[in-house]
């Protein structure tokens, strides 16, 4: 059996720093995969600012350890304005008012997990898939197909968002794959992990 992990940075590095308030060291968290949970290859996907040398700097150290990195330019897009109906306090007039929604940034990496995952999916491998994203739901369930086994690292909590409503990092998607699996797909909350991954 061979060990893989496929670590969604973006979604990952949200998860552990605005819900669990703690923030990832990459590579000790690359030494722990290989060591403790004697992973064969770990893979990263993550994006990353033009001219951010220090970010450069660690995944290069890392691809010298032996992890594999794939990583792309973020790039920001503009949000599209948003026009707003507007009554003057004072006459009552009404009028439209755009709204400038400023810029997003992406760096889209989940194609990449993807083919890696497919590409090394086979008989009683074991993937450790590090994101709560429901957008790999597809791909999970089509891994075990593969009859490779998948556990999804995240975190179930759910933080308040309104007097009635709550989100959670880990998508509905991926909740109910798990659920329905039969074992094939299991979940690892990764703030088992926190003292061994955190800076």
């Amino acid at each position: 059996m061979k060990k893989y992990a496929f670590i969604d940075v973006q979604n990952t590095d949200t998860t552990t720093k605005k819900l669990l308030g703690f923030q990832i060291d990459w590579p000790k968290f690359y030494l722990f995969l290989k060591n403790n949970w004697k992973c064969d290859k770990v893979f990263i996907y993550t994006g990353v600012d033009e001219g951010d040398i220090e970010t450069i700097t660690m995944l290069e150290s890392l691809e010298t350890k032996g992890c594999i990195v794939r990583a792309k330019t973020v790039f920001a897009y503009k949000n599209k304005d948003k026009d707003m109906d507007i009554i003057c306090p004072n006459c009552q007039h009404p009028f439209i008012k755009s709204v400038d929604m400023g810029y997003n940034r992406k760096s889209n990496c989940d194609v990449e997990l993807a083919v890696d995952a497919i590409e090394h999916a086979g008989k009683n491998n074991q993937f450790y898939i590090f994101t709560g994203d429901g957008d790999f739901e597809f791909l999970i369930r089509n891994i075990n197909k593969k009859e490779t086994r998948v556990a999804v690292v995240s975190s179930p909590r759910k933080v308040k968002t309104g007097p009635r409503h709550f989100s959670s990092r880990l998508s509905t998607k991926l909740r109910t794959m798990i659920s329905e699996s039969s074992g094939q797909s299991t979940f690892i909350d990764i703030n088992n992990i926190r003292l061994k991954i955190q800076k």
